[in-house]
């Protein structure tokens, strides 16, 4: 097991991290000012400006390994340095979410004609689009309990429910939707779903609202949705009838390396910030830094962000040499440990900065928030704590005495 990083990848990340320097994080007050003038989901000039220097720097789509030829483990070191800028950078090289899980979803599963029509414009940054299997009436963390329907009629599908918290729906470039429901409810617990293709001005599809996250909207949004017999080509369908549950795990896999990581870039922000804040701060007499238990403070967010990133880098290597089944339990375990390691490090920042770390003078308010979301998406803490300790009381034992 060696994460000594490749040739490839040290060559890539110096030339991200040049990227993000001399454009992203200068980019950044154009992008708030534009948000705030015009709308909070209105699309600021300045990313077209971004995604084409990030193209004419060979960082684009380097979240799929076909595309780029980077392997997970490889990637893994762009995705965290993307999350210094959780925003605007995953966007500008293309590798935002929810896109590249929907990507990865069409590369695999989808027709020809599925990947000419949609695939390839995602692949171009021309388009974004929305995973709908979130539901408002059930756990969805369970994703055998959507409640949505999608019933064959001849040559379409009929889809009748509602889902909410789906990401990407705000913003008007989003055409197209991945929406999970039932296609059979007398089949097999795990084979009662199905993924179908749901284009954004399909008559019956209706936006109802955009849902704020604590306080904050998003540029793109997170939106509920109403389906009143909506109605698509049978040839819509993603992949085969009753695999939805199926597919919905295959695209979590490597995507939880992608959210984990970029929290790690988060906390490693909100680490240089409380550094800084701690050198140029002076309290009592002396720097904040010469106070012992920001010392401490400091101290502990390097000792468990390290941490984090050692067990993402292994759970990337596993997935390289093995597939995401051959990483599932520590697929879980980072999807637990890394949000909650940024939400650690950036409430210690924000204690260091005191009232300056609630305001949007810094990114801290809004990181926190958006590290304590990542602790819900794509299964909460509890979903995977529940895996993770299945696995572990199946766990044969060297010795017990």
């Amino acid at each position: 097991m060696d994460f000594e990083p490749t040739p490839r990848a040290s060559e890539t990340l110096e030339k991200f991290w040049d990227f993000m320097r001399e454009h992203v994080f200068p980019a950044e007050p154009a992008w708030a000012e534009h948000l705030r003038v015009h709308g909070e989901h209105t699309y600021p000039p300045v990313m077209e400006e971004l995604k084409a220097e990030a193209r004419r720097r060979g960082l684009w789509n380097l979240f799929l390994p076909s595309l780029s030829g980077m392997t997970n483990l490889e990637y893994a070191a762009v995705a965290e340095a993307s999350g210094w800028s959780p925003v605007i950078a995953p966007e500008a090289i293309n590798c935002q979410a929810p896109d590249t899980g929907n990507m990865e979803l069409l590369h695999m599963f989808g027709t020809d004609e599925q990947r000419k029509q949609w695939l390839e414009p995602l692949l171009e940054g021309e388009i974004r689009s929305a995973f709908a299997m979130t539901e408002p009436q059930v756990a969805s963390s369970d994703a055998t309990n959507v409640e949505t329907s999608i019933v064959r009629d001849g040559d379409e599908y009929v889809i009748n429910g509602r889902k909410w918290w789906i990401t990407g729906v705000a913003d008007e470039r989003c055409s197209i939707f991945i929406v999970m429901g039932k296609s059979d409810t007398a089949a097999p617990t795990h084979r009662q779903q199905s993924m179908v293709l749901v284009p954004r001005d399909t008559p019956g599809l209706e936006i109802v609202r955009h849902l704020p996250v604590f306080g904050y909207q998003d540029q793109h949004g997170h939106s509920e949705l109403r389906f009143t017999d909506v109605r698509v080509p049978a040839s819509n369908l993603l992949g085969e009838e009753g695999g939805g549950f199926a597919l919905a795990q295959a695209r979590l896999g490597p995507g939880r390396i992608h959210h984990a990581m970029r929290a790690i870039g988060m906390a490693e922000r909100a680490l240089a910030l409380m550094v800084q804040r701690s050198q140029d701060r002076v309290a009592f007499g002396r720097p904040l830094a010469d106070q012992g238990v920001v010392r401490e403070l400091i101290a502990n967010s390097r000792i468990e962000i390290d941490q984090a990133r050692l067990l993402v880098q292994k759970t990337a290597w596993l997935i390289d040499k093995h597939g995401a089944k051959g990483a599932k339990t520590e697929i879980s375990a980072i999807k637990v440990a890394a949000p909650a390691v940024a939400c650690a490090v950036i409430d210690r920042a924000i204690e260091v900065f005191g009232a300056a770390g609630v305001s949007d003078d810094t990114p801290l308010a809004y990181f926190y928030s958006w590290a304590r979301v990542l602790r819900i998406v794509d299964g909460p803490d509890a979903v995977h704590r529940r895996s993770i300790a299945r696995e572990e009381l199946r766990r044969p034992r060297p010795y017990v005495g």
